[in-house]
């Protein structure tokens, strides 16, 4: 296992932690990548898990242990802090879609930045790494576009 740290800027970074955590694969990269340090119960989009923290602080409200109850119930939810993040591992035909591609991740952060920039935290970083993850993405399609001409697309082949 090894850690990733290119992302330690600041305090909600410093608190966050990326453990590669299987070996690479036959291209040289790694599959699986977990991340942790996070309270996901207390994320409002945290779907489900948040969901079970507001219903448990709803449930107790009424008891005279209230705080106590909360409190322990909110500690159980909150180790719950790691995401784990599976890639492709594998050729498509053979094993079929298992997991995401690098385009998936920028396609995300590329949404984001551009809602940013439509919002009032539009800034001239944001639209130069915005550009730069375009960029990124262009040339990862260059490269699937000139793998399926060859007809290697979906193989282990160069």
């Amino acid at each position: 296992m090894r850690t990733i740290n290119d992302h330690v800027i600041n305090p909600a970074n410093d608190k966050l932690t990326i453990a590669v955590t299987d070996e690479p694969g036959a291209g040289g990269a790694n599959h699986r990548y977990e991340i942790s340090g996070m309270k996901l119960g207390a994320n409002p989009s945290g779907g489900k898990l948040h969901r079970m923290w507001q219903q448990a602080k709803e449930y107790f409200a009424g008891s005279a242990r209230h705080s106590e109850l909360t409190m322990a119930y909110q500690d159980r939810l909150d180790r719950v802090d790691t995401v784990t993040v599976l890639f492709q591992n594998g050729p498509i035909p053979e094993v079929g879609v298992n997991g995401i591609t690098q385009e998936v991740l920028l396609a995300i952060v590329a949404d984001r930045l551009r809602s940013f920039q439509a919002g009032p935290f539009a800034c001239r970083e944001n639209a130069l790494a915005l550009t730069k993850i375009e960029e990124a993405q262009h040339w990862l399609q260059q490269r699937t576009i000139a793998r399926m001409r060859r007809g290697v697309e979906g193989t282990h082949q160069v």
